[in-house]
């Protein structure tokens, strides 16, 4: 029975065991270009015994950030700071992932410890949002201009050039961001997306900027590589975006060539009261594994060894991504590792640690 410690492959990329860093913004950059934050940040996770390493989201165009201090890929002089870290993931037996995101109509915002606020007219850094229709995320945030057909498909290129630099970046895992309010995900739910047109209204129309975007992104992103795709597989209210169609859209994915769905959850509803218990978007990731018949990614509040093991053994999840807790412990796969009796995937130059 396959265990959290066993190899996975997606095509010709082998991962050296289930466990991923999930993809978290760090908020530390200077106009979009990584720097030796970023590195050193995730270059520590691959050298704890990763499988998986995804860096955070990463803009596909300068006004799809979600602070101004936010990490971009909308321009070729963007790519090398990035594959530098790509570079060192690699040489730390992780396979390096890259997200690529659009914030949509929740841009534009301060870093979380600056409190987090929507930026005003006039604030330094400030720029027109955008999104699927003319709704606030909430209150304060900037009512977004709703986007044109000829606007959608310019963020369908952008998104597309995103695919390309980060492979040229070295990233061999690719992430595309539907998920937590951001922009695609906006188009997913009926309850941000009030548009009569063809991205608009039926289920077809509202998955039709995501999968249009897959569509594109697949004729430059090699077939050998794995390509992901993050979303919100409900938004826990009722008459939002669901489980039910999370498996339906993981269907159509899946016949677009994606190879992975990664399964989080909300973020486009503001004050939405989530479940918030150890592994509770589990049911997520196992409805769309067993459903749709494609690989998944479980996410959320997954913390100890046993658990993460668990879900890969009873078919619930293949990849196990983590975020706060490897800020709280980096060495959380070491110690896994230990608890589960399977070998140290420690780096060699810490092994006298253990």
């Amino acid at each position: 029975m396959t265990g959290l410690f066993d190899l996975f492959t997606i095509k010709d990329v082998t991962l050296r065991n289930r466990i991923g860093v999930s993809p978290m913004c760090q908020y530390s950059y200077t106009d979009g270009f990584s720097n030796d934050w970023q590195l050193m940040h995730l270059g520590s996770l691959a050298a704890s015994g990763v499988g998986l390493v995804i860096a955070e989201a990463t803009a596909v165009e300068a006004r799809g950030r979600i602070t101004p201090d936010d990490v971009g890929i909308w321009s070729d002089d963007r790519v090398e700071p990035l594959a530098r870290v790509a570079r060192f993931i690699k040489s730390q037996g992780a396979i390096p992932g890259i997200q690529i995101a659009h914030a949509g109509r929740k841009a534009c915002v301060n870093r979380p410890w600056d409190g987090g606020e929507p930026l005003a007219p006039g604030d330094a850094g400030w720029w027109e949002v955008v999104g699927a229709s003319p709704l606030a995320f909430s209150d304060g945030y900037q009512v977004p201009q709703e986007l044109s057909v000829a606007e959608i498909h310019e963020i369908q290129k952008a998104f597309v050039a995103a695919a390309a630099r980060s492979l040229a970046a070295g990233f061999t895992w690719l992430e595309i961001h539907a998920a937590h309010g951001y922009l695609l995900n906006s188009f997913l739910s009926p309850l941000s997306n009030q548009r009569t047109d063809l991205y608009g209204g039926s289920f077809e129309n509202r998955i039709r900027f995501l999968i249009e975007i897959v569509q594109a992104v697949s004729k430059v992103w090699p077939e050998h590589y794995p390509l992901t795709v993050r979303i919100s597989g409900t938004e826990w209210t009722e008459g939002g975006w669901d489980i039910p169609q999370s498996v339906e859209l993981a269907k159509v994915l899946k016949r677009e060539g994606v190879d992975l769905v990664d399964c989080s959850s909300a973020g486009n509803l503001a004050h939405v009261k989530m479940p918030l218990a150890p592994g509770y978007q589990v049911p997520i990731s196992a409805a769309v594994r067993e459903q749709a018949g494609i690989a998944t990614a479980a996410v959320g509040l997954i913390t100890e060894a046993g658990m993460a093991d668990e879900l890969v053994r009873s078919g619930k999840a293949d990849v196990v991504l983590l975020a706060r807790e490897f800020l709280r412990n980096p060495r959380w796969a070491v110690q896994a590792a230990q608890q589960l009796g399977v070998p140290l995937p420690v780096a060699p130059q810490y092994i006298r640690g253990y």
